[in-house]
């Protein structure tokens, strides 16, 4: 009761009146999300309009073109109130001037540590998290029934697979994409930024040309150069191989899962292979939020929207059943069952969250390009490739 009056009371400040209006007369709300999310908040919406007499107007882009097209429809008037993205974009956003603060009092006491730490940036809060997430090592239980526990196992088990012509391939994995990349980066003793004492990300440290990040590149070339995987896999094309029984291990994540249990896949997650020294394969742990256009023209109704209705267990757990993802509010993960999710943060028990620095654009395309020539020329030295990329890196982190 206490929040619908607070966010009743926020729409008498914004309109002047409570709410008997006409849909032309209501406040309304502009969120910005991806394909992924569209469908759900629609839904949820809905329920929320009708409550409390607020339009949720949902425009639907591509999940980078969020960020992207803030930075050029915020300052001009034209952008949303609100944005659904992941706390890797903040440090670009804040410094930009992007979004605005979210004050959530004691309550922020509810959520999971890690994903209030993702989104807070200069000791202040900027979006209230919904869901924290990461991938795991996924395996075809007819075809491996026990999970390989480290990369050279992988190779043997793919090379038997093949061999007996069981599948088409044992493990896959799409072109580039550092994200799915990373935990085979680690597991040789590779990593994108190195930590400080306290366990925050030193964007002076760039680790992508060293010797760990080297030797995971060559070991991927390797399986290309014995014909144990493809140069070009794109994504979707991945993917559907996993699902059709023709590759047996395969990185992705929960947005996956109902997928491969739709197409009648028996299939088990683990955590990553570990490297030749014993290195664990660390995935990149990801928090999803609403966040604030710091250019909103009803900044009170949004942040009202964030911590009245966002922050509420059944928004929480109506956004876990749609979107297969960890809640993370602390009551709502409590009554979380699922096998998966509980495999998959086992995966996750030895991750690290994504970096935040404002220049991981520039991170993401350079580290991208090094993956994708290693994949497409087997041959060509991969120690060129990071050391091209790291001195991308080290540039953008320095702001030159």
């Amino acid at each position: 009761m206490k929040k619908h009056l607070a966010l009743l009371l926020v729409i008498v400040m914004v309109v002047g009146a409570v709410p008997a209006l006409t849909s032309a007369q209501a406040p309304s709300l502009l969120i910005w999300t991806d394909e992924t999310r569209s469908a759900v908040i629609e839904e949820l919406g809905a329920s929320f309009s009708e409550e409390y007499g607020v339009d949720l107007v949902v425009q639907q882009m591509g999940f980078g073109d969020i960020r992207d097209q803030l930075r050029i429809a915020g300052p001009a008037g034209e952008g949303p109130d609100v944005i659904i993205g992941a706390h890797d974009w903040l440090g670009e956003l804040v410094t930009n001037g992007m979004l605005a603060p979210v004050d959530l009092g004691d309550a922020v006491e509810d959520f999971a540590p890690a994903a209030i730490q993702g989104f807070t940036w200069d000791g202040e809060l900027y979006g209230v998290p919904y869901a924290v997430e990461n991938i795991g090592f996924f395996y075809n239980t007819d075809l491996v029934p026990t999970a390989p526990e480290t990369w050279d196992e992988v190779v043997e088990v793919s090379k038997a697979l093949m061999a007996e012509g069981k599948s088409q391939y044992g493990y896959i994995r799409q072109i580039g994409d550092p994200y799915h990349f990373f935990p085979i980066q680690t597991a040789f003793g590779g990593y994108i930024f190195g930590l400080d004492e306290l366990g925050n990300y030193n964007a002076e440290d760039v680790g992508v040309d060293n010797e760990g990040s080297i030797a995971a590149l060559q070991w991927l070339q390797g399986l290309i150069k014995d014909g144990l995987m493809p140069a070009s896999l794109e994504g979707p094309d991945a993917e559907a191989l996993f699902q059709d029984g023709q590759a047996a291990m395969y990185i992705t994540g929960p947005w996956n899962i109902q997928r491969f249990l739709d197409a009648g896949v028996n299939f088990a997650i683990a955590p990553l292979p570990a490297g030749p020294e014993g290195d664990p394969g660390r995935p990149f742990l990801g928090v999803q939020a609403f966040m604030v256009s710091a250019f909103s023209e009803n900044p009170l109704l949004a942040q009202a929207f964030l911590t009245e209705w966002v922050a509420a267990e059944a928004t929480q757990l109506a956004l876990y059943e749609k979107g297969n993802r960890a809640p993370a509010l602390l009551s709502a993960q409590e009554q979380v069952d699922d096998p998966y999710l509980a495999a998959l943060a086992e995966a996750g028990a030895v991750g690290q969250p994504m970096p935040a620095i404002p220049a991981m654009s520039a991170v993401w395309t350079a580290w991208t390009d090094a993956i994708t020539l290693a994949m497409q020329n087997p041959d060509q030295d991969a120690a060129a490739l990071a050391k091209a990329a790291a001195e991308t890196i080290r540039a953008a982190a320095a702001g030159e």
